[in-house]
């Protein structure tokens, strides 16, 4: 029997509104879009223009500094807006659907007869590469390099977080070719981590050709990166790979159907939905149809694309995120309160005995996105040692990135990390500091400095 890795520093933030498992099926979507934005480290460079006419899985765009790394549609229909910010940068590539989805051809086969050149040749051509990411640095994988393993983590920790089980019920012949397909891109191990406290579906007990990891404990027991260090850390000059479970079975439906097929199960979910519940849905839909009529009345809100400690805030008709599998709708905190947080109250969370509420462990908030101060001078005082289940001095690291000491971010672990490593830090950072933007800037300096 696997020895049970159990993450004992951490912190689980209880929230109203996680959902029931209720599938959903929302109203089609009139548009879909590809938002460059969710893959840190990209610059895209447009194959398509408006009043284009693309299949699913035809490329939109792909990486100037990786061609061969295509971006696809999610969707058939005509490509309807390129929107674009600051000095011209895309932000997205809107698609308005067809009502029927037509699908780009691509190979059937069984992984297993493939050589790794063709798995990864159908993957690129697909557009589903982007689906694999690689740490260190936490961008898209370099299709050039052989990963010392590849890790996919089976449950999520994080606030709300959708039940992965639920996810990917009757999906288990889809998975195991996306399992199949990923140990040919590895002369390692693929790693398949569970918790056997959350996760009883037979997708992931009957599994085969990975190896399985069981993990129990507090968020960020559920971070891949978290279970990386535990199982195989990463040193300098190695590279591992990361797949989340929806992923795997995007990859292995490309082998047994031959069509880039993201259709996934999302959670909407948190204090503002009236009633949470799963929809069906495809990857990088309008949440337009998902919210309407789902939401209550009484506060102003705010859409989050993922979870709250690293979701996107978005706009009511933005787009889900290419790699996210909630949608979470919380307070925006934009009213005045008596006193602030200096007043006490049993309904207030805190890590530490600020508040009475440390008497009900078990209890469920209703918090909101009031940051309750603003930044201030950096103040050391051991909080994020508690939540971060890594052998890294957070704290150093955090300041070595902000002088940009590239050497003392080589010794102090910037290989092993990625920004939501650091979200509970920046959760619980008395001085308000955005843990995770540092963390970012640190790895694209890395990456400058390597290329």
């Amino acid at each position: 029997m696997s020895e049970v890795k159990k993450i004992k520093k951490g912190l689980d933030i209880k929230l109203i509104g996680k959902a029931e498992k209720v599938l959903e099926k929302a109203d089609r979507s009139e548009t879909y879009a590809i938002k460059p934005t969710d893959f840190p480290g990209l610059t895209p460079k447009l194959k398509v223009k408006v009043d284009t006419e693309v299949k699913a899985g035809s490329p939109l765009f792909f990486d100037k500094y990786s061609p061969e790394i295509n971006f696809a549609s999610p969707v058939s229909g005509k490509v309807i807006a390129v929107n674009r910010g600051e000095r011209r940068k895309i932000l997205e590539v809107v698609v308005q659907a067809d009502a029927e989805i037509q699908y780009e051809e691509f190979k059937k086969a069984d992984p297993n007869g493939l050589s790794r050149e063709e798995v990864k040749e159908e993957l690129l051509k697909s557009g589903l590469w982007a689906f694999i990411r690689q740490r260190p640095y936490d961008v898209i994988a370099k299709p050039q390099d052989t990963p010392k393993a590849i890790f996919v983590s089976a449950f999520d920790s994080a606030p709300l977080a959708a039940d992965v089980d639920f996810l990917v019920e009757g999906e288990a012949e889809a998975f195991q070719a996306g399992i199949d397909a990923l140990a040919k891109l590895t002369d390692g191990k693929v790693h398949l981590n569970v918790n056997p406290n959350m996760n009883q579906a037979k997708v992931f007990s009957e599994v085969k050709n990975a190896t399985v990891n069981k993990f129990t404990g507090i968020h960020p027991a559920g971070n891949v990166g978290v279970q990386i260090h535990h199982i195989d850390p990463i040193n300098k000059g190695e590279t591992a790979w990361v797949v989340r479970p929806q992923e795997v079975i995007f990859i292995g439906r490309l082998f047994q159907k031959g069509v880039y097929d993201v259709s996934r199960k999302v959670a909407l979910c948190g204090s503002e939905v009236k009633t949470p519940c799963y929809f069906e849905t495809i990857t990088g839909t309008s949440v337009r149809n998902i919210l309407k009529g789902k939401l209550k009345d009484d506060e102003t809100i705010r859409v989050i694309s993922g979870n709250v400690l690293t979701g996107s805030k978005i706009p009511e008709d933005g787009f889900l995120g290419m790699y996210d599998s909630q949608i979470t709708v919380i307070p925006e905190g934009d009213k005045h309160e008596f006193l602030g947080w200096a007043l006490p109250g049993l309904s207030k969370f805190s890590m530490s005995k600020s508040f009475f509420s440390w008497l009900t462990p078990n209890k469920e908030y209703r918090l909101d996105a009031n940051l309750h101060g603003e930044h201030r001078a950096y103040v050391v005082s051991g909080e994020y040692e508690k939540v971060l289940p890594m052998d890294v001095l957070p704290v150093h690291l955090i300041k070595s990135i902000l002088v940009e000491d590239i050497d003392q971010m080589e010794q102090l672990g910037i290989y092993e990390v990625a920004p939501e490593d650091f979200a509970l830090c920046e959760f619980v950072c008395t001085s308000k500091i955005d843990v995770q933007d540092i963390v970012r800037q640190g790895i694209d300096l890395m990456i400058k400095e390597m290329s």
